[in-house]
């Protein structure tokens, strides 16, 4: 078996080299409607609270899908869930606790804690898969306090919906509703189409600068990521990962740009060569007249 990064690890790695992409997975679900080229914070997130087991503290980092960001004034916790977790609406409490206790206001007995917003993002979801995550605080009073935040099915996007919502991010894991097609290597024709539609709108969005070039190499580089993952090997391996290929995109215009780039630069290469030819005969000439001047002079000195 192949030892390859899994969902969780290549989303670790969306957030910290394209948290811009993340942006629009902000916009969409919480209806927010922050530019492209906001500031993006990425926040660390960690926690004291020691789990079972556990002989000093425990790193929320340590689950590589969790995500705290800052646009704005705003903070955003995602979780980005591959199969179900019957402790997710307990994780997030303690995830949101653990942020709002540590930037926490207030003195002399008082204390305001701030809960960010939070949202699960299941990779492949199943029927038993919450459609919200809700989290209850019952107070001994009797008071109670609940909040419940939607959770996004990315098998409910199309492929078309995700290149209209900007949702570049979810790219990379679109794949995974073609977990069984191309693990049994059978029916997975469609996958390979859609594979193709990603391909081709990527580049187009590349061409039209909505994506860098890094952005838009690291996206095929993480489908084929995940492509690997599912197929471990088998015969449509190499099928599917031909079609987003290894290498980078190189646009029309980019490619008139190196070679105009090469061009200049050998030209300026020409003009320095033409240049120290022209200064080596300078220098030859220059030889010469001192040497005819030496001549002279000694010359005159014989006649006095």
């Amino acid at each position: 078996m192949k030892k390859t990064r899994d969902y969780d690890s290549t989303f670790q790695t969306i957030k910290t080299k394209h948290k811009r992409l993340l942006i629009a997975v902000i916009n969409d679900c919480f209806h927010k409607h922050y530019p492209q080229d906001a500031m993006v914070e990425l926040l660390p997130a960690r926690s004291p609270l020691v789990g079972e087991g556990s002989q000093g503290e425990a790193d929320i980092e340590d689950h590589e899908s969790d995500c705290v960001l800052k646009i704005g004034e705003d903070f955003y916790l995602i979780e980005v869930q591959t199969y179900d977790d019957e402790d997710m609406a307990i994780r997030i409490a303690e995830y949101t606790f653990i942020f709002a206790r540590d930037n926490a206001e207030g003195d002399q007995g008082s204390v305001i804690m701030d809960i960010p917003h939070f949202t699960v993002i299941y990779i492949k979801p199943t029927v038993n898969t919450p459609r919200y995550t809700e989290i209850t605080y019952r107070f001994p009073n009797g008071q109670m306090v609940k909040f419940s935040e939607k959770n996004v099915f990315l098998s409910d996007l199309s492929k078309e919906e995700i290149i209209e919502k900007k949702l570049y991010a979810y790219i990379p894991f679109y794949i995974a509703r073609y977990e069984h097609e191309l693990s049994t290597e059978k029916n997975y024709q469609k996958a390979l189409e859609d594979l193709a539609y990603f391909r081709d709108k990527m580049v187009e969005l590349h061409q039209s600068k909505e994506l860098t070039g890094d952005e838009l190499t690291d996206l095929g580089n993480f489908v084929n990521t995940i492509v690997i993952h599912i197929t471990d090997g088998n015969g449509a391996e190499k099928e599917a990962t031909s079609i987003m290929g290894g290498t980078v995109y190189e646009t029309e215009s980019e490619r008139l740009r190196r070679m105009g780039r090469e061009e200049a630069r050998e030209e300026y290469q020409a003009e320095l060569e033409e240049r120290d030819k022209e200064l080596e005969e300078r220098d030859k000439e220059l030889e010469e007249k001192n040497k005819r001047i030496a001549e002279l002079e000694a010359m005159l000195a014989k006649k006095e």
